[in-house]
């Protein structure tokens, strides 16, 4: 945690340190979420199913945002550090639970 905190109604900042192979499956999130990639590759897809042919690498420096309700995934390519930033109250919605 950098900043705020996720469960309230306000500006939140966090860091995600991430091992090589680590897959965040298919989820969306009521409130849109920025992304900003520190280190290592971050491959980004869209959609219901995670499929590591249809993700866009994202090197360091990147940036993306995940417009609210958009189902997307990720998968680490090497020790990928992320850093998340939005508006709380932060909530996660896997597709396939």
């Amino acid at each position: 945690m950098l900043q705020g905190d996720p469960s309230k109604d306000a500006l939140y900042t966090v860091r995600l340190d991430m091992p090589s192979g680590h897959k965040i499956p298919p989820h969306f999130h009521p409130t849109d979420e920025h992304v900003t990639v520190i280190s290592g590759t971050f491959l980004v897809g869209m959609g219901d199913s995670l499929d590591a042919a249809h993700t866009t690498a994202l090197p360091a420096g990147a940036f993306i945002t995940a417009g609210a309700n958009m189902h997307h995934y990720a998968i680490a390519r090497g020790r990928t550090v992320v850093q998340v930033h939005g508006m709380g109250p932060f909530a996660l919605t896997y597709v396939r639970p």
